[in-house]
């Protein structure tokens, strides 16, 4: 593919992969979780969430919706899936024999299952190695913030004793089945919403100017990035508006499917090592490093930044368009202001040249890059 952001030169070939999955959406389509795990022929499945989610009324709900078929509850969820917490959950399905998952929560959620998945079956001798694998243990996916973490095939694993967040997965970790219901997203803080909707922006971003884009994911970002934009502002003003959290959560599905065939760069790469590093949200770092890391590719994808302007409706500068709806969310826009210090900023640079995003990114980044783009958004 071209590395221009545009549509491929004539003759350029691509490849574009369509996962076996059944995407149910609207008010209310939680009812049907119990009809995807009968289709799947799931018996015994592994409820995976945190804490506050299980008490949850929307938690309640879905346990209740489960009956018979939830075997195993592990409801200890936390930010950037530690490798601990993996450990236990992976510990957990073996013991009570499940088979299947079921994730609800946001993106930690449905990363921790995934993950569940792949050391599943890496333990078994039997990881997949084709699209057309199916899961050991199938995922269904129930997301309540906008990460598109319930769509992909892979996941970010934090070591607590590095502070390194590493990704992982394969063809057989991504959820066979999403449900999108808006009624389940109401209760989100609009911080966690203004969060994880940039973490959705910066999704589809990266896929229009990643190199190895298929014309469909490049289309489908785009469509994303418009709905985002428009549907965000009145998510974080006034929470309780289905209308604005159903058009939200369209645009988290379509920057989470974009991914399936699309690669991230500079940006998702630099988010990922300072959440491993500092513990911040992964999506207050993308809403932080966003602007920055579109100044810096820039140069190099003009046509990707003109096709993005437009989609957004950004008109001159997109990177100060960006900053500014960060800052219309209500969210910090410095790193300074999110609790990482001077020193991390290095340790992340120096980190960010053996990053598999950061290698993918359509320009090159250096060391030196990496840490001019950290001061930046310091």
């Amino acid at each position: 593919m071209s590395s221009e952001g545009g549509a491929p030169p004539a003759g350029t070939g691509w490849a574009h992969t369509g996962l076996a999955q059944r995407l149910v959406f609207g008010p209310g389509t939680v009812r049907e979780v119990p009809e995807l795990l009968r289709a799947l022929g799931l018996r015994r499945v592994m409820l995976v969430t945190t804490a506050g989610r299980l008490a949850s009324a929307d938690g309640r709900r879905l346990t209740g919706l489960l009956g018979a078929s939830l075997a195993s509850t592990f409801a200890e969820v936390t930010s950037h899936a530690p490798a601990p917490v993996v450990q236990a959950a992976v510990l957990q399905a073996r013991r009570d024999g499940v088979d299947g998952l079921v994730s609800f929560g946001g993106g930690s959620c449905a990363d921790t299952a995934k993950a569940v998945n792949f050391f599943s079956e890496q333990e078994a001798g039997m990881p997949a190695t084709t699209w057309t694998d199916r899961p050991m243990l199938p995922h269904v996916a129930v997301p309540t913030t906008y990460s598109g973490a319930e769509l992909t095939p892979f996941f970010g694993m934090t070591d607590p004793h590095t502070r390194q967040k590493r990704g992982a997965g394969g063809p057989s970790c991504a959820p066979v089945a999403a449900v999108y219901d808006p009624e389940l997203t109401v209760a989100t803080p609009p911080r966690i919403s203004a969060e994880t909707g940039m973490n959705a922006l910066a999704h589809c971003v990266e896929v229009v100017w990643s190199p190895s884009r298929s014309p469909e994911a490049e289309a489908i970002a785009l469509a994303g990035a418009r709905r985002i934009v428009g549907a965000l502002p009145t998510v974080v003003d006034r929470p309780g508006e289905l209308a604005a959290r159903s058009t939200m959560l369209e645009g988290a599905a379509l920057g989470g499917r974009c991914l399936q065939n699309g690669t991230m760069g500079i940006h998702h790469g630099l988010s990922q090592l300072v959440g491993g590093r500092t513990g911040i949200a992964h999506g207050l770092a993308n809403a932080v490093i966003l602007p920055h890391a579109i100044r810096y590719n820039a140069g190099a994808v003009p046509d990707a930044i003109t096709a993005l302007s437009d989609a957004m409706g950004a008109s001159g500068d997109l990177a100060a368009f960006v900053s500014s709806f960060v800052a219309r969310l209500g969210l910090p826009t410095r790193l300074s202001e999110c609790g990482v210090h001077e020193e991390d900023l290095e340790a992340v640079a120096r980190l960010s040249q053996s990053n598999p995003n950061v290698l993918l990114n359509p320009r090159p980044v250096s060391e030196a890059d990496a840490l001019a783009v950290l001061r930046a958004a310091y």
